[in-house]
């Protein structure tokens, strides 16, 4: 009996029904994939960010024990504080310059690569960080 069914014209999907349901997903993905990239981007700005006012806070932590660091490298490591390092995040860089002699000033920017925002920090500018245009070597505070 079973078998009269399914000549009887309910064999399935029709290649319409099909095209149709690919369609609805094509259009679901073109509309989720760019969200999706969007907030990938937000959260490597959010960890540029990050990265950066935990880098204060340990440059800051080197001024009370003394003075500030004269140079970070771009593996976090400072100079001028004996047993200070900075932790970035993975595809984050920093680049920060000190200024006087003794170092009574500092600035810090900082990026990540899979985002496309760059923050900046100015030790004189009353402690702020603050989003700046440029790229990690031309941005200024």
């Amino acid at each position: 009996m079973s078998l009269t069914r399914r000549t009887r014209g309910e064999d399935g999907f029709t290649l319409i029904e099909l095209l149709v349901v690919v369609v609805i997903l094509g259009i679901l993905i073109a509309i989720a994939i760019p969200t999706y990239l969007n907030y990938r981007k937000s959260a490597a700005d959010k960890t540029a960010q990050s990265d950066l006012r935990n880098a204060i806070t340990t440059v800051e932590s080197c001024a009370v024990d003394g003075t500030y660091p004269t140079a970070i490298n771009s593996s976090g490591v400072i100079t001028g504080c004996a047993g200070q390092r900075v932790q970035l995040s993975t595809n984050t860089s920093i680049s920060y310059t000190s200024a006087g002699s003794p170092v009574t000033s500092f600035q810090i920017t900082s990026t990540n690569s899979g985002g496309s925002k760059v923050y900046c920090y100015d030790s004189l500018d009353g402690g702020s960080v603050k989003e700046v245009s440029g790229s990690l070597t031309t941005a200024t505070c």
